[in-house]
């Protein structure tokens, strides 16, 4: 059981965790290196836990209390109940949910070992070697996604809570991606960045040769005319694909849509020249969703 500790001091360094949660720049540094990230509200909180995150500690304001008494009573981790003022500030904003858990962070798989877990197979067994062979075609797995450049976490949290929707197996983000745990990415996304695995292609835009090897097929969604109307595609080419979106100012690099084996894009009325890159997302993740016969 954990243990319900009352404090009045803004100051008091075991609250550390929360201090100066709106400095974005100060988090982003801050969170990564020290293995830690903010859950806030009751349901994200429990997502978090539900998905094997350690807690460790939450800052309750009195009322809520009661309501997550549960989780209190199940995990050894020090509650700190505070008044709303203080709660405010503590972080620099009015925690108008009531409730924030500090957890620890899980050691973040790299691309190769994302692509392996991801990937559908079975084992044929030759000679002196192994071969590995694509698991069965109806199998929703078989799609990961790309993203490239996705500086807004709200953004990158409706594009993760778009792929856990539709079946997308795993996200690979390239090095300036912002950070799927950032508190404000898991908020809009629901805690759909607990759900979706994700790794990050360090060597850009070189590493998506390691996706192409493991037997996807790179989707570039652009708006550009040349591409292929997401619509008159063969829906063979979806099979195992990697769709690839890219930053919401300028869409997808140069150097990424050389990488890219399909060019396609999403039919839009004149005049729309571009959706929203979390809008575009979800078109991308139904359109290329597996048909069942």
């Amino acid at each position: 059981m954990a243990d319900l500790i009352t404090v009045e001091d803004p100051d008091d360094p075991r609250l550390r965790d929360y201090t100066g949660l709106t400095d974005v720049e100060l988090r982003r540094k801050r969170e990564p290196a020290e293995g830690l990230f903010i859950a806030e509200g009751e349901k994200v909180i429990r997502r978090a836990k539900d998905a094997g995150y350690e807690m460790r500690s939450m800052l309750l304001s009195a009322k809520w209390v009661d309501v997550m008494r549960d989780v209190i009573d199940e995990l050894p981790a020090p509650v700190y109940a505070v008044s709303p003022d203080l709660a405010e500030r503590v972080t620099g904003y009015h925690v108008h949910r009531g409730a924030l858990a500090s957890m620890q962070r899980k050691p973040l798989p790299t691309a190769d070992e994302l692509l392996l877990a991801a990937r559908p197979v079975v084992v044929a067994e030759s000679d002196n070697d192994h071969t590995f062979a694509p698991g069965p075609r109806d199998s929703a797995g078989q799609r990961i996604a790309v993203f490239e450049g996705f500086v807004d976490h709200a953004n990158l949290g409706a594009a993760f809570r778009s792929a856990a929707a539709l079946g997308i197996k795993a996200i690979l983000l390239s090095p300036d991606c912002a950070d799927p745990l950032y508190r404000r990415a898991i908020k809009v996304s629901m805690g759909a960045t607990f759900t979706v695995p994700y790794a990050r292609l360090e060597d850009w835009p070189a590493g998506l040769d390691t996706v192409r090897e493991a037997g996807y097929n790179i989707l570039a969604m652009t708006p550009d005319e040349k591409a292929t109307p997401l619509d008159e595609l063969d829906p063979d080419r979806f099979e195992r694909s990697a769709i690839m979106l890219g930053s919401e100012g300028h869409g997808l690099s140069t150097y990424a849509l050389r990488a890219a084996d399909e060019w396609v894009r999403i039919p839009m009325a004149a005049g729309i020249d571009s959706l929203n890159v979390a809008a575009a997302s979800a078109v991308a993740f139904y359109a290329t969703r597996p048909r069942r016969a």
